[in-house]
C-alpha cells in the first residue's frame, strides 16, 4: 500500500489534470506522520535522481524542521546531496518565519543570525509565512529554478500544514494548496497534518483537496479513554512502536479505494506489513462515492435555502397583497440564483477533482 502511494506521486499528473495530492495525518495517539512523511520524501527523491519520476525536482517547504534535518535524512539514505543540489531546494520557513531575526539584525541589536540559513545552497529563508500569496510565488520560483520553464514538472513537500493554519485562515491555506495542485508544472504535492490540533471541518477541507488521504491510528484503543491503570500503560507502550495505516484513494470513476497496513517504527526506519486477515478491509464493500451537494455548502447558504422555501409558502398565502407578493418573489428569485451559482461552481470543482485518474 505504501508502494501505491509512492507510485501515484512518482507517476504524477496527466496533461490538463490536477496533480496528485497526499494528506498524511496523525494524532497524539499515533504520532508517526513525520516518519511516514520522511519515508515518502526519501523514496520520491530517489526516483527523481534515477530519472524514474515524472518530476525532475523537489521543493521542500520546511515549517516544523530545519533544512539540515532533511539534508541529513537524504544523506543517511545514501544520497549525495552536494552533487544533487540542482534537483532539490528547501524553502526555509523554520529559521525566521516572521522575519524577527532579520529585523533585529537590521537594527544592530542582534548580530548572531541562525546558522540554518547558511546550511547549504539548497536552503532559502522565507520570512513572510503569513502571506500565502508570497509563499505560493516563492515555491513556484524555486521549482522553476530547478527545472526551468516549459512542461518539465517538479514535486512539492510541505512538512506542516499546521503551521500554515497557525498563521493564516483555512480559506487562504486551501486556496494555496488548490493553486499549487492546478499549476501546469506541479507533478505531485503532499503535506503533513496533525488532525487533533484542528476542528473537524478544517481537517475535512484539507482532505477534500487531496486525492490520497493517509491516516495513522493506534493499534489498540485505550479502554474507556483512560490512561491510569497498568493495562492502558501497556497499550500506550505498544502503540508507541506500531500503528494502523489507512489509505484512501479517490479514483476517476468516482469510487474510493481503501487499503490498510500496519506500520512499525524501528531504529533502522519505518516498515509496513500486511494486517491480519481479520483486520483487513474488504475493498469490495467500499461503495461508490455519493456526493451530498449540501455537505460542502456554508451554513449561511443552507439558511438561504430554508428561508427561500418559507417565502415561497408565504407568497402563496398572500395573493391578495399583490405588491408585497411581487417584491417578495423578486427577492426569492435573486436568492435562488445565488444558491444555484454556488452549487454550479461547487459541481465544477467536483467534476475537475473526481475526473482525475489518480490511481
Amino acid at each position: 500500500m505504501a508502494e501505491s502511494i509512492y507510485r501515484a506521486l512518482r507517476d504524477g499528473a496527466l496533461e490538463g489534470e490536477l496533480a496528485p495530492a497526499l494528506t498524511i495525518k496523525d494524532s497524539v495517539a499515533s504520532p508517526f506522520a513525520l516518519q511516514v512523511f520522511s519515508h515518502v520524501i526519501s523514496q520520491l527523491f530517489s526516483s527523481i535522481l534515477a530519472g524514474k519520476s515524472q518530476s525532475r525536482g523537489l521543493v521542500v517547504v520546511s515549517f516544523s524542521r530545519s533544512p539540515s534535518f532533511y539534508l541529513d535524512l537524504l544523506k543517511n539514505k545514501g544520497t549525495d546531496v552536494a552533487s544533487s543540489n540542482k534537483q532539490i531546494q528547501i524553502l526555509d520557513c523554520y529559521s525566521d518565519p516572521l522575519g524577527w531575526k532579520y529585523q533585529l539584525a537590521g537594527s544592530r541589536n542582534f548580530t548572531a543570525l541562525s546558522n540554518e540559513a547558511l546550511v547549504s545552497s539548497n536552503a532559502i529563508v522565507f520570512r513572510e509565512v503569513k502571506h500565502m500569496d508570497k509563499l505560493y510565488n516563492s515555491i513556484i520560483e524555486l521549482g522553476k529554478g530547478l527545472v526551468g520553464g516549459g512542461k518539465i514538472r517538479f514535486s512539492i513537500a510541505i512538512d506542516s500544514a499546521d503551521e500554515m493554519l497557525r498563521h493564516a485562515p483555512v480559506s487562504s491555506v486551501a486556496r494555496l494548496l488548490s493553486n499549487l495542485r492546478s499549476h501546469d508544472q506541479i507533478s505531485s504535492i503532499f503535506w503533513l497534518l496533525h488532525s487533533d490540533l484542528h476542528e473537524a471541518r478544517v481537517t475535512a477541507v484539507l482532505e477534500y483537496l487531496s486525492s490520497i488521504v493517509a491516516s495513522l491510528e493506534p493499534s489498540h484503543q485505550l479502554a474507556n479513554g483512560q490512561r491510569g491503570d497498568l493495562e492502558n500503560f501497556s497499550l500506550i507502550k505498544h502503540n508507541s512502536k506500531k500503528g494502523k495505516f489507512h489509505v484512501r484513494f479517490k479514483k476517476r470513476n468516482g469510487r474510493v479505494r481503501v487499503m490498510s497496513e500496519e506500520v512499525h517504527i524501528e531504529q533502522s526506519g519505518i516498515n509496513f506489513t500486511s494486517l491480519p486477515s481479520e483486520g483487513a478491509i474488504n475493498q469490495g464493500l467500499v461503495p461508490k462515492v455519493m456526493v451530498n451537494p449540501y455537505k460542502f455548502m456554508m451554513a449561511g447558504d443552507l439558511w438561504w435555502i430554508a428561508n427561500m422555501r418559507d417565502q415561497l409558502l408565504q407568497w402563496k398565502m398572500c395573493r391578495q397583497t399583490r405588491t408585497a407578493a411581487v417584491v417578495r418573489l423578486f427577492i426569492t428569485v435573486i436568492q435562488m440564483m445565488r444558491c444555484l451559482i454556488l452549487m454550479r461552481t461547487q459541481m465544477m470543482i467536483w467534476i475537475s477533482d473526481y475526473a482525475c485518474p489518480i490511481c
